[in-house]
C-alpha cells in the first residue's frame, strides 16, 4: 500500500492510500485535489472516504466525490456529516482491502473527533488523526476541555511508537517554533526543527512523521516532562497539576508569535 499526502488549501493535507485497484481519502475539504489524482490513475477505484470531524475543510469535497465515484463514508457518530455515513464510535473496528482499521475517539478539538489506526503487511502503522495531533503541536479546544484533549493525546502517545503520524495540516514549522521557546535546550527539537527547515525549503512535506519523534520534540505530549512543566509555570503561576499545566501550555501557544 502506498501513502501520499496530496495538499490542498493553503496547508492541508488530504491522505491517501491505495493500491493498485484501489483507494482510501481521509478528509478530503476540497474534492479537486483527489479527483486530479484519479485521472492521472484511472484504472484506481475511490471506494472509501474516512472524515476525522466534520469542519468544512476536512469535509467540503465529500459531496462532489461521492456523486462521482460513489464511495462510502465513514466517519463520527456524534457529529453532523454532509453526506450520508457510516458512524464510528471508540473500539469500532472496519477492513479496507484487508486492512484493518482501529477507531479511537479524540475529543478535544471538537466533541466528536476521530483518529484512525492501522497495521498494514510489512510496514509502519499508520495513524489518521485530523486536527488532534499535529508534528509539534495539538489542535485548538474549539468544543472540547482541557482534561479531554490530554486523555486524547495520552491515549494517542500510548500507539507504537513507530506509528506513521499522518495529520491534515502542515503547522509544523510554526508548532516547531514554539517548542523551541518551550524547550529551547531539546536537542532532538532543534535537530528536528532542522530537518523539517530544509524540507520546507525545497517544498516537501514534514509529514508523515514517527510517533516517536513527536513523543521526544512536542511540547503537547511533554507536558508533564520538567522541563516543560517549569516553563509552563513561569508563563501561568496557577498552572501546578497535569491538566492546568496541559491548558496553560494551550493558552500559550494561542498568543504566541
Amino acid at each position: 500500500m502506498k501513502l501520499i499526502a496530496l495538499p490542498a488549501f493553503a496547508d492541508n493535507y488530504i491522505w491517501l492510500l491505495h493500491t493498485d485497484r484501489h483507494a482510501l481519502v481521509v478528509d478530503p475539504g476540497d474534492s479537486a485535489p483527489v479527483l486530479a489524482w484519479m485521472q492521472e490513475h484511472p484504472r484506481v477505484e475511490l471506494d472509501t472516504i474516512l472524515v476525522t470531524h466534520h469542519h468544512a475543510d476536512h469535509t467540503g469535497g465529500l459531496l462532489a466525490l461521492v456523486a462521482q465515484t460513489g464511495a462510502r463514508v465513514l466517519g463520527p457518530a456524534l457529529e453532523k456529516m454532509p453526506v450520508a455515513s457510516q458512524g464510528l464510535q471508540q473500539g469500532d473496528r472496519f477492513d479496507w482491502q484487508g486492512l484493518g482499521f482501529d477507531t479511537l475517539e479524540v475529543p478535544g478539538h471538537t466533541l466528536g473527533h476521530l483518529a484512525f489506526w492501522a497495521q498494514p503487511h510489512q510496514q509502519d502503522p499508520i495513524l489518521f488523526c485530523g486536527d488532534t495531533l499535529f508534528s509539534g503541536g495539538c489542535g485548538r479546544l474549539f468544543e472540547g476541555t482541557p482534561a479531554q484533549m490530554l486523555d486524547s493525546l495520552d491515549r494517542l502517545a500510548a500507539l507504537p511508537g513507530d506509528t506513521r503520524v499522518c495529520c491534515a495540516h502542515e503547522y509544523t514549522l510554526s508548532n516547531l517554533r514554539f517548542a523551541l521557546t518551550v524547550e529551547p535546550d531539546n536537542a532532538a527539537l532543534r535537530s528536528h526543527f532542522s530537518w523539517c527547515t530544509r524540507q520546507r525549503e525545497q517544498d516537501l512535506p514534514t509529514l508523515p512523521v514517527a510517533l516517536h519523534t513527536e513523543r521526544a520534540i512536542n511540547p503537547f505530549l511533554r507536558s508533564r516532562e520538567p522541563a516543560v512543566a517549569a516553563a509552563v509555570h513561569q508563563q501561568d503561576p496557577l498552572a501546578l497539576d497535569d491538566v492546568s499545566t496541559f491548558a496553560a501550555l494551550r493558552q500559550w501557544k494561542n498568543i504566541f508569535r
